[in-house]
Order: structure tokens, then C-alpha cells, then sequence
């Protein structure tokens, strides 16, 4: 697979986020979100934060990883909505991850990052990603990857343009209805408010090397 390097969304592309609909009230009781008719519940969303927090906690470093990852549940929300958004687009143009091609990429960043237990201290450090949700990280970097070879986009403005709009029309169709206490998400960005965009503008490359919050 060919190996891209960073990118990067712009951050106005489109016009104004979407309106907040009542989320998490009696229309949807238990649920962080609503994606394509498809609840996240608040359960799902909190056990993804307590892997990292117990993660952090066994680091000799914890106060400072806790510090680091700020309004966690936020963030794995983010994260969460946008990997299904990353499902759409991917379903939408016919790309899938074969098990053999996470394996390998797996096995790649392990090698570029100098073993698997410094790629786990790197995601967790880095990006609030605890050691079981890597395969997570590495699903998605596959899928972005095949994205935008399908797409033909290249590190070019326009292709980043392209991706974004890609994505955001997938966001749009898919109607992301957030709960109120986690902000509101916004199609043009294709991120929850007040979180960096979870892209991973190191396409094919470790994902150690992509931003906090990514």
C-alpha cells in the first residue's frame, strides 16, 4: 500500500456547524450520541475512558498523563464519532481493511516506533490511546489510507480539500445527534466542538507521530 504523508484538514471549509438537537434527553435516555440512527451509549463511551485512565494510573507518570488528556470522555467521543463517519465514507466507495492488512500495518508501526510496548507508551502519552484500543488506531489508518487512494488524493491543498468535503458529507447523511453535556458536533470540521480533529494527517505513517487529540 502506498504510504502518504500528512493530511491536514481545514479547519473552514464549510459553513456553520450543524444545530444541537436534544440529545441524551428522553429522546435518546443513556446515549452520548446518535450516529446514522446508531446510539453510542454513555456505558460504551466511559469504558473506553476507564482503560485509559487505569493505563495511565500503572505510569510513573500519572498525574501528568491525566493532566495531558484533559476532558477525556470528550475526546473519546470524538474519536468514537468519527470512526464511524470513517465507516461510511469507507463503506460508500466499496474499501474494507482485510485482517491481514492490519496485521501488517500493525507489525509496521510496532517496528517504526521500536517495539510494541514503546508504541503503547507513545499512544498512551500522545493520544489517551490505551493498549487495547491500538488496533482501533491502526483500523482507522488503514481505512484512511485506502480512502484516499481510492479518492486519488494526494498532500496537495485540493486533495486535502476533497478529503474534507468527502467526509463531511458523510457526516451530514449521517445526522450525528450529540448529548448537550458533550457539545455539539460539527459536519464542516467532522469533529465534536472545543476537540481537535481527530484525522490522522500521519496517513501511513506511525500513528505515534499524529497530534494529542487526534
Amino acid at each position: 500500500m502506498h504510504r502518504r504523508t500528512a493530511l491536514t484538514v481545514s479547519a473552514a471549509l464549510l459553513a456553520a456547524a450543524p444545530l444541537l438537537t436534544a440529545c441524551g434527553s428522553d429522546a435518546h435516555p443513556g446515549a452520548a450520541a446518535v450516529v446514522g440512527g446508531e446510539r453510542i451509549d454513555v456505558s460504551s463511551l466511559q469504558a473506553q475512558v476507564k482503560d485509559v485512565r487505569t493505563a495511565q494510573e500503572r505510569s510513573p507518570q500519572a498525574a501528568q498523563l491525566v493532566q495531558a488528556t484533559g476532558d477525556l470522555s470528550r475526546r473519546k467521543l470524538n474519536v468514537m464519532i468519527f470512526d464511524r463517519v470513517v465507516d461510511k465514507v469507507a463503506a460508500d466507495n466499496g474499501v474494507t481493511a482485510t485482517r491481514a492488512e492490519l496485521q501488517q500495518t500493525r507489525t509496521a508501526f510496532v517496528r517504526e516506533s521500536g517495539g510494541e510496548e514503546r508504541l503503547a507508551t507513545v499512544l498512551l502519552q500522545e493520544q489517551g490511546v490505551a493498549p487495547g484500543q491500538i488496533d482501533d488506531v491502526v483500523r482507522r489508518n488503514v481505512l484512511m489510507n485506502k480512502i484516499a487512494a481510492k479518492l486519488g488524493v494526494t498532500d496537495t491543498p485540493e486533495g486535502q480539500q476533497k478529503m474534507t468535503e468527502v467526509f463531511s458529507a458523510a457526516s451530514k447523511a449521517l445526522a450525528i445527534d450529540v448529548n448537550p453535556r458533550y457539545g455539539a458536533w460539527d459536519d464542516a470540521q467532522v469533529r465534536l466542538s472545543a476537540t481537535a480533529a481527530p484525522w490522522l494527517r500521519q496517513i501511513g505513517q506511525d500513528p505515534a507521530a499524529a497530534p494529542a487529540g487526534a
